[in-house]
């Protein structure tokens, strides 16, 4: 398996050796920023066990809302792939949008605007240091590849998704695929 560098737009796959890290066991980070000075992602895959109703009372959806990292988890983010609809969003890469004019969201998904394979939000985010993410990379805690699902990636099926990358993975990676996300369940 060939591995890239990381830049704005790139997967983070944890690899199974983290297992136990409560934070990123078997995550999947899309980088919202990679820079000398640090980075920034959202974990795709961790479903928190909330709406955006139960956050936001006002908007009336059941959208869900995503565990995007340990930092500022008392803040609410959102990625999306409709810019011409949200102003003021900024592009991450491949047709995928950090963020904008919540208020525009709140009235898109109150008249049935947006659809929830567009956007999806997150409590918190995953921040690293400058040289962080790199030392982090150097100790075999992550596998970095590129976004081949492009903007398709915010309505991607999270509950399959860390182990469909494994398998894709092969060899070594695809005995993780079936193991227990607690090892002490085996």
């Amino acid at each position: 398996m060939i591995t890239i560098q990381p830049k704005k737009g790139s997967l983070l796959i944890a690899e199974p050796a983290i297992i136990g890290d409560v934070s990123f066991n078997r995550s999947i980070v899309l980088l919202a920023e990679h820079s000398h000075e640090g980075s920034v992602g959202f974990i795709l895959n961790k479903p928190l066990d909330y709406n955006i109703n139960d956050l936001v009372p006002e908007v009336e959806a059941n959208f869900r809302v995503y565990n995007g990292g340990p930092v500022e988890q008392d803040n609410l983010y959102f990625i999306h792939r409709i810019p011409d609809l949200i102003p003021d969003s900024v592009e991450i890469s491949l047709g995928i949008y950090w963020g904008g004019d919540f208020s525009k969201v709140a009235e898109l998904i109150s008249t049935n605007s947006i659809k929830e394979d567009e956007i999806r939000f997150f409590l918190g985010y995953s921040g690293w240091a400058a040289q962080q993410l790199d030392d982090e990379l150097k100790s075999n805690s992550w596998v970095v590849t590129e976004n081949i699902y492009k903007n398709e990636i915010i309505g991607k099926d999270y509950e399959s998704f860390w182990k469909e990358k494994m398998l894709e993975f092969g060899d070594e990676y695809s005995i993780w695929s079936n193991a227990p996300e607690n090892p002490n369940y085996n």
